[in-house]
């Protein structure tokens, strides 16, 4: 069984989607961020950095339980757990290469590109337009190369793939456009179609809709969310 802590945003998502495409048994724990869940130590003890997702294998290596953190890492766990969806042994360095581009430069960059226009302080314009730029440059260089392959890397379908969807999913918020974020990137939107219409893409939008998460936007979860913009509380 895998303990799979959840919140409903991208990173996770690439994750319900590894395990619904997978068929694995997986139990939901929801963390709500917005009420800082993330920062209780029972949490902390799973993973030490305070972010979701993260997972608790029941029977891990040596049918010990074992947990891991960080959607990279997990997805790169549970596929090489059931010897799925890693492409060929000829497709390992691609696939890692792909992995580690979409885990430190479109991921981080989406974020920060969210935060700046959502979240942060009006008045920013470098901060929004340097993060937004950034995140059209990474699109353009997957949207380039998807202009000659079907899937991000090899001739299936990945974790690679299942990496690059869970940010490209909220491309309307992180471009902060209100329809077809991907029209200018035509090779992209194609492949994004094809990934977002596979048969377990519904069950994995589902997952975590049955819990009522808290909604950003007010001080408890600014303080929650971005606790490094405040300073430490005073001991007592």
């Amino acid at each position: 069984m895998i303990r799979f802590y959840f919140h409903p945003t991208p990173n996770p998502a690439k994750v319900a989607l590894f395990l619904e495409e997978a068929g694995l048994p997986y139990e939901v724990v929801p963390v709500d961020t917005a009420k800082g869940e993330q920062h209780l130590p029972a949490f902390r003890a799973i993973n030490p950095n305070g972010k979701v997702p993260a997972i608790v294998d029941t029977e891990g290596p040596g049918g010990r339980e074992t947990r891991v953190f960080d959607s990279t890492a997990i997805l790169l766990y549970l596929a090489e757990k059931t010897g799925q969806f890693l492409g060929t042994p000829q497709d390992r360095p691609e696939l890692l290469s792909w992995l580690l581009f979409l885990a430190s430069g479109l991921g981080p960059f989406s974020g920060q590109a969210v935060h700046f226009q959502h979240a942060a302080p009006q008045g920013l314009d470098y901060a929004v337009n340097r993060y937004r730029r950034e995140v059209e440059r990474h699109y353009k260089v997957l949207d380039d190369h998807l202009a000659t392959r079907r899937f991000i890397v090899g001739e299936t379908y990945t974790i690679a793939d299942m990496s690059a969807w869970g940010w490209l999913d909220r491309a309307a918020r992180v471009l902060k456009v209100e329809s077809d974020p991907l029209s200018g990137f035509p090779n992209l939107k194609r492949w994004f179609a094809e990934i977002d219409g596979r048969a377990a893409m519904a069950r994995a939008r589902a997952v975590g809709t049955d819990h009522s998460f808290k909604a950003s936007g007010d001080e408890e979860s600014r303080r929650a969310l971005f606790p490094s913009n405040y300073p430490p509380a005073a001991a007592e």
